[in-house]
């Protein structure tokens, strides 16, 4: 461990690699509410959080945990749990007046389409006003656990129901491709058409 008068000690959330106090003070001088996502093996835990000097203050929350109640009981940290967590917290978080918040992710290195991210997009789809590149959202197959089995499909679809207050959309059609030109005509035969004029020779 460095000493000297000039060191320093971390704060101690720091030296636990907890707190990333740089980003955090970033995010608080937005004054937003912050959109705290945090998983685990067994466990995604989504929360609505405003800074307090006395301690953050928890506006609203919802756990992975509770979703058995409501009738999703696989894996609480696979994509589907957590759209449905981000999602149920959506819910509470406009019961309790709020609209717009920003994602905090702490010291956690997130990656495209991954469960931090399935959590963000089930608050958006709540109607909570979050930045987000629609990018980095995982597919909807994966998000309607239609990756897993179709018990698994059909239990999510029950318990966004009992979440939302109302049946799981049907999925938007995917727009075909676009051509990127017409063929060249053919010439009788079935031979594409060529060019008519000749080439000419060197003298």
């Amino acid at each position: 461990m460095a000493h000297g008068p000039l060191y320093r000690v971390p704060f101690r959330r720091r030296r636990q690699g907890k707190t990333d106090y740089r980003r955090r003070l970033g995010l608080l001088k937005g004054g937003e509410p912050r959109v705290v996502v945090r998983t685990s093996n067994r466990n995604v835990v989504v929360q609505f959080v405003n800074y307090d000097d006395k301690g953050d203050l928890v506006l609203a929350q919802a756990e992975a945990r509770e979703l058995p109640k409501m009738g999703y009981a696989a894996a609480g940290s696979n994509t589907p749990s957590a759209y449905l967590t981000g999602r149920l917290a959506a819910t509470r978080a406009k019961e309790a007046g709020l609209a717009t918040g920003v994602l905090d992710l702490g010291r956690q290195q997130p990656h495209k389409g991954g469960v931090i991210f399935s959590a963000l997009k089930g608050v958006v789809d709540g109607g909570i006003e979050v930045p987000a590149g629609e990018g980095v959202f995982p597919s909807d197959e994966r998000i309607r656990a239609e990756h897993l089995s179709t018990d698994k499909a059909a239990a999510f679809a029950a318990s966004y129901e009992k979440i939302v207050g109302s049946p799981l959309p049907p999925k938007a059609e995917k727009k075909p491709a676009k051509s990127k030109g017409a063929p060249a005509p053919a010439q009788k035969g079935g031979a594409p058409a060529k060019d008519n004029k000749k080439a000419k020779t060197p003298k």
